[in-house]
């Protein structure tokens, strides 16, 4: 296994998907939709959840789907990569949400239900950051480059700098910080929105980074780390969520770059092919998810990397 990526994979498939009104306020992504009713957007979202789940089952990922729970509503269930991470030592990670509803996300009994096809040797609470009003949402805050111990986060309302840098001490990982900014020059939410570490490789929405010096320190590091760099556009980033991308590898160890349809419909012959040279593709249709979640096709996964029983 490639430490970079993993096969196993956690989904959680949502009872009461909606639109999120007290996660709008720092996500610009976000449509409030009205012709569809309630009932209409939930089975929509559940329809898209289970053909993605399908889609990576086909191609030889190992998914762990887990039900969403009627109550409490939980709109943003469906993106649990906010609130947990598992990692190669046997720890998981819970983290401190901005939103008080996404809070309500984290569930023991999912973790329970983990320890029983996974070696968790320890889980590290870190939610109680939520008391002072301080967010750093797991693997939407930050995106990992596993093989170099780099971890990078773009601040907003949801991505604390002091809990990040503490975070990285606890893990042994070199911190970079920096601002993205969307093209209504609004901080950008989540880092995994504008960027993805992949093997060899990273695609980024460097547009985003208006302060000069914050650029070249990350294509610097990029650099020093040996990833290909792969720009996107505004338009790409900003309506296409073409940097919200997760490569994971199959069971027979072959690496596959996971993301929306409409990210992979926005890229561009020559992007294509840069991908290419490192990974092939699974482009799956998640429109509505991402127009009323403005979230993508990685908010959708929490990797897996604690040990298999």
């Amino acid at each position: 296994m490639s430490m970079q990526n993993t096969s196993h994979i956690l989904m959680v498939r949502p009872a009461n998907f909606q639109y999120n009104v007290q996660t709008a306020a720092s996500n610009d992504y976000q449509q409030d939709i009205k012709h569809l009713t309630s009932e209409e957007i939930r089975r929509k979202a559940q329809a898209e959840h289970d053909g993605f789940v399908a889609m990576l089952r086909s191609q030889g990922v190992d998914v762990t789907v887990i039900e969403d729970t009627e109550t409490p509503i939980k709109p943003d269930a469906i993106f649990p990569n906010n609130w947990i991470s598992m990692h190669e030592d046997g720890k998981v990670y819970l983290y401190p949400m901005k939103n008080e509803n996404r809070a309500l996300e984290r569930r023991k009994d999912i973790i329970e239900l983990l320890g029983e096809k996974f070696k968790i040797e320890e889980v590290i609470d870190l939610s109680h950051f939520e008391r002072e009003d301080r967010a750093l949402e797991g693997t939407g805050s930050i995106v990992f480059d596993h093989k170099c111990k780099v971890a990078y986060a773009c601040l907003s309302p949801r991505t604390d700098k002091e809990i990040f840098e503490f975070y990285c001490k606890k893990i042994g990982y070199r911190p970079i910080v920096f601002s993205a900014y969307d093209h209504r020059d609004k901080l950008i939410y989540h880092t995994n929105v504008v960027m993805c570490v992949g093997d060899g490789f990273v695609v980024i929405g460097l547009c985003a980074v208006k302060d000069e010096r914050e650029k070249q320190m990350l294509i610097t590091t990029f650099k020093e780390s040996d990833l290909e760099i792969i720009d996107l556009t505004s338009e790409q980033l900003n309506q296409n969520f073409a940097g919200n991308m997760l490569q994971v590898i199959n069971h027979k160890g072959e690496k596959i770059l996971v993301m929306s349809e409409r990210a992979f419909l926005s890229l561009s012959k020559d992007q294509v092919n840069r991908i290419q040279k490192h990974t092939e593709i699974l482009a799956v249709p998640v429109y509505l998810i991402e127009d009323i979640g403005g979230g993508s096709a990685r908010c959708m996964m929490a990797e897996i990397f604690c040990p298999a029983k």
